[in-house]
């Protein structure tokens, strides 16, 4: 026999547990149905002593039950106390099989232990840990690799590599590396996923050198054998080449799927057949089958003071009250902008059925996203950007149109309608702004910053498909087609493939028979030939550009090697479609002709003099591969007059942002330690504050919202940013002229270390004065000319003329 209640709810973690206080708080017949013995099982089997942070800090918390932020085992003593305080009706023991809806509209649910309920109302808080991603490697089920970590003090000595970049992962080597030897594989190139604090920590302990990291990286293959004391060996491709560690254990934290099966037998429908997806559900959580709600990690909110306010609401919606969201206040604020405003569900559904883009996202997945968004409305022919900017934000066109100056010259445009989105191609490619785009009448855009569209698209598999796909078009057709259609161009596209590269990583070799074209996507190339038994660059090819067309147009062999300056991405173009495209426009055929001379007389300019390709690697050895303006020096010219330190110091308020004498030195050409501005400045990547910008021009600044933190002076890997506190402030001329007070004119300025008080600390970097009219200060100051800043597109002119 059934026992019956008006609301069951399904999983006792933190979306769970505060349904079911909520439930009980208001009186309603519930139960709460657990399949272990203990609350919570997810935060349960989180390490021994871990500190639970209660994120996001902004949204209030509502709930019967407390949290905030402390050890794992303050948490579940505090939850388990509620839970007996509230007199929760909870049925530990009681794992759900089967849920079914009658046609009388009653749920009948059966758990395991042939236990069976009866309710009006489900609430499923179930979250993900039951389908544990695996690493989907060769020997990724050896007892020697595990994807949970209880107690890390259960481990001493011991070689351990964990995979994983988010706080799980993070948070396991950071308490392993008190008393083991700990490696960290980041499939990316920062911990984006992680929470401020585990970013902190996991930086700060690489630095250091506790922690062994590899970034862009990922595993091969585990193997099992006894080597020395060890138990094991995993192979990894990283941007250098394979790697081989020996180890104890591998311990992959790569997060979890929804357990779809299960889900879907309850009837509840998923948007795609992405294993990533999450149930679609409304605003109010109730999935398709009416009745029936879904919390927490499984409804795409993975964060305990959500999915705790969530399970609160949920109650709230069921009984039939109104309950404003949390995240309302400042949705509405984000909102009041855009014309015809009503409520923020509308607006949402608004953003959410005009943008295509953002159909591929839930309802609560939209909200957060909003919450990191601007809502803009500019008036009809604004600018949105320039070409040539420095800017990489993501716009989506809710209303109205803006049309995209595809060729200023021609005043050629293209007009993007609602629904389209726009800005993917320098957010990616972190070069400048391909095109200038002006507002159409009647624009109402969403805005969004690189980081939040970064995480959209590392998060949702969907949304970077059709930004890929995008993408592809637009490069195709902004690089060698802005005239043709895309129907014209479909062909081309259909055949086209994204390919990554590691830095040193060939893309075709001299002599090879040419059948493709490459477009650079995110990185950088160098070209090269054998010359005199020597390989020699003659060229260096940034993002934006392409290489390989001279063996389709000549039908020949490759005349040079290609091969990645760094980690780099490509459109790979088909030879024979591309070919097919140049044969139906006449137009591109003469611009690719008049492009190919031009690079063959650059090509052959620098076989004359080879040793101009022994600075092009020099420069690339020193990271300017992934510049978009270095700072260089002629030791044959400069005078060591410090006049650009002291410029640099004299402009930045007393804090040389150049260290002139640091650096290496090639053929007389000096790198001193300045700022790069790279293309995606590591900089940017763990800045808590967001204190970190690239102005239009390029230049790379920190704000002075700076909180101190060290984040990006740990963060970039040329040693150009240190923290310093502001000097005091410098006496006037008549000062210094009369009472002989502090520095001069050119003079140095007073030395921070001698200053006896602490002071607040901030970081400090080159901006290549964006605020000076006429330019970087260091380059002016020079007396000898010696002192100039250089993009990469540059270095091939630049290494001619040192013959």
């Amino acid at each position: 026999m059934s026992e019956r209640f008006r609301i069951a709810i399904v999983g006792s973690g933190p979306g769970g547990l505060s349904a079911a206080a909520r439930a009980a708080e208001r009186g309603e017949s519930h139960v709460l149905l657990e399949a272990e013995a203990h609350l919570s099982n997810t935060i349960f089997r989180y390490q021994k002593g871990k500190f639970v942070m209660d994120e996001p800090g902004i949204l209030p918390l509502r709930s019967p039950v407390p949290f905030k932020a402390g050890s794992r085992e303050s948490i579940l003593d505090a939850w388990d106390a509620a839970a007996a305080k509230l007199k929760i009706n909870v049925r530990h023991g009681h794992e759900v099989s089967v849920i079914k809806k009658r046609d009388d509209g009653v749920f009948e649910i059966s758990c395991t232990n042939g236990q069976r309920f009866q309710a009006q109302f489900v609430v499923l808080g179930i979250g993900l840990q039951g389908n544990i991603r695996k690493l989907g490697v060769p020997g990724e089920d050896l007892p020697i690799v595990q994807y949970q970590l209880d107690d890390p003090d259960e481990y001493e000595g011991e070689t351990i590599v964990i995979v994983g970049a988010g706080d799980a992962a993070i948070e396991n080597a950071v308490a392993l590396s008190r008393q083991n030897h700990v490696v960290i594989v980041n499939r990316r190139d920062e911990f984006a996923r992680a929470k401020k604090g585990n970013e902190t920590a996991i930086l700060k302990a690489i630095e250091d050198g506790i922690i062994e990291c590899y970034y862009n990286a990922a595993p091969e293959r585990v193997d099992a054998l006894n080597v020395g004391r060890k138990k094991g060996r995993m192979a990894l491709t990283t941007p250098a080449g394979k790697a081989q560690i020996l180890i104890d254990r591998v311990i992959a934290r790569l997060g979890a799927t929804a357990p779809r099966g299960f889900v879907e037998a309850c009837g509840v429908t998923f948007p795609s057949k992405d294993p990533a997806s999450v149930p679609a559900i409304s605003p109010q959580y109730e999935s398709n089958v009416k009745g029936l709600y879904i919390v927490g990690a499984l409804g795409g909110y993975p964060l305990i003071k959500q999915a705790m306010n969530q399970g609160f609401e949920v109650i709230e919606y069921i009984r039939g009250e109104k309950v404003e969201p949390a995240d309302e206040p400042l949705l509405k604020a984000k909102f009041a902008a855009m014309p015809g405003f009503r409520s923020v569900d509308e607006a949402l559904a608004r953003v959410q059925a005009n943008v295509r883009l953002l159909s591929h996202i839930t309802p609560l997945q939209l909200r957060e996203f909003m919450l990191d968004s601007e809502i803009r409305t500019p008036r009809a022919g604004e600018e949105l950007f320039r070409r040539n900017d420095y800017t990489n934000s993501f716009y989506s066109v809710v209303d109205g149109e803006v049309q995209i100056v595809v060729d200023p010259v021609a005043n050629q445009r293209v007009t993007l309608h609602k629904g389209e989105f726009f800005g993917e191609m320098s957010l990616i490619s972190g070069r400048r702004r391909s095109a200038t785009v002006i507002a159409g009448a009647n624009c109402v855009l969403v805005e969004t910053p690189r980081r939040s569209m970064n995480r959209l698209i590392n998060s949702v598999a969907a949304v970077k498909r059709e930004i890929d796909q995008t993408f592809i078009l637009r490069a195709i057709q902004s690089r060698f087609a802005p005239e043709a259609t895309a129907a014209q161009l479909a062909d081309i596209v259909s055949h086209a493939t994204l390919q990554t590269f590691n830095a040193g990583d060939v893309l075709f070799n001299e002599g090879e028979i040419g059948d493709c074209l490459h477009l650079v996507r995110v990185g950088s190339l160098t070209i090269s030939r054998i010359i005199g038994g020597k390989d020699v660059v003659l060229s260096y090819v940034p993002a934006g550009n392409y290489v390989g067309e001279m063996a389709l147009l000549g039908d020949s062999k490759r005349s040079a090697t290609a091969r990645a300056a760094i980690a780099t991405e490509t459109v790979r173009l088909d030879g024979e479609s591309f070919k097919t495209l140049v044969a139906r426009l006449p137009a591109l055929k003469l611009r690719l002709q008049q492009e190919y001379r031009q690079r063959a007389a650059a090509n052959l300019a620098m076989q004359v003099a080879p040793e101009g390709g022994d600075i092009i690697q020099f420069l690339l050895a020193q990271g300017a591969g992934e510049a978009t303006d270095i700072l260089l020096i002629d030791e044959s010219l400069c005078v060591r007059c410090d006049n650009c330190e002291k410029a640099c110091a004299e402009t930045h308020g007393g804090t040389s942002r150049l260290d002139r004498e640091a650096g290496p030195t090639f053929a007389s050409v000096h790198v001193p330690t300045s700022c790069r501005h790279c293309e995606h400045p590591h900089c940017m990547k763990d800045c808590p504050p967001d204190a970190i910008h690239r102005a239009p021009n390029g230049e790379v600044y920190i704000a002075d919202n700076c909180i101190g933190c060290g984040n990006c002076e740990r963060n970039c890997p040329y040693g150009v940013i240190h923290m310093a506190s502001k000097p005091p402030k410098k006496p006037g001329l008549l000062s210094w002229l009369l009472l002989g007070l502090g520095p001069g004119p050119g003079e140095a300025p007073p030395d921070p270390k001698k200053k006896k008080e602490a002071k607040e600390k901030k970081a400090v970097k080159c901006d290549m004065c964006k605020d000076v009219k006429s330019g970087p200060a260091c380059v002016r100051a020079c007396p000898t000319g010696a002192a100039i800043r250089i993009s990469p597109e540059d270095f091939a002119a630049y290494a001619r003329s040192r013959r």
